[in-house]
């Protein structure tokens, strides 16, 4: 079975000029813990994890200096930029064990260095779960 046969292709995505509390926003909506960071012709730059926002509150310096990580820190300047992907044709049990021995719980599935879905853990279990794997 091919990742595009599990992959979501509705993704939410967030441009790295949002702040960091507009994307916390998205997260929350989306009901996910990360969100890739797409430019204006859907190539992917990075990803914003609740990881990293967090890491970023719990390093700020009092009430004021978290308030700005919300308000005036930029998607672009919390990202990870190294984002681990994956083709639509790739097997799905090469995406497992790509998340499992790297430890993530979710590929995001470009092509031609466009984002087009993300494949995570659940979706795997799902294709398991329902016998299509």
């Amino acid at each position: 079975m091919k990742v595009a046969e599990v992959m979501r292709t509705k993704v939410k995505t967030v441009a790295p000029e949002a702040t960091v509390g507009e994307a916390v926003v998205s997260l929350a909506d989306g009901h996910v813990s990360a969100l890739p960071v797409v430019d204006d012709v859907g190539a992917l730059l990075g990803v914003l994890s609740t990881s990293d926002i967090l890491t970023a509150v719990a390093e700020a310096d009092g009430t004021d200096e978290r308030g700005k990580v919300f308000g005036e820190t930029l998607v672009r300047d919390l990202m990870t930029p190294r984002v681990i992907t994956i083709e639509p044709d790739a097997d799905v049990e090469e995406a497992a064990k790509q998340m499992l021995y790297l430890e993530v719980h979710r590929l995001f599935v470009t092509d031609g260095g466009k984002l087009v879905g993300v494949i995570s853990q659940t979706d795997v279990v799902g294709a398991v779960a329902t016998a299509k794997l």
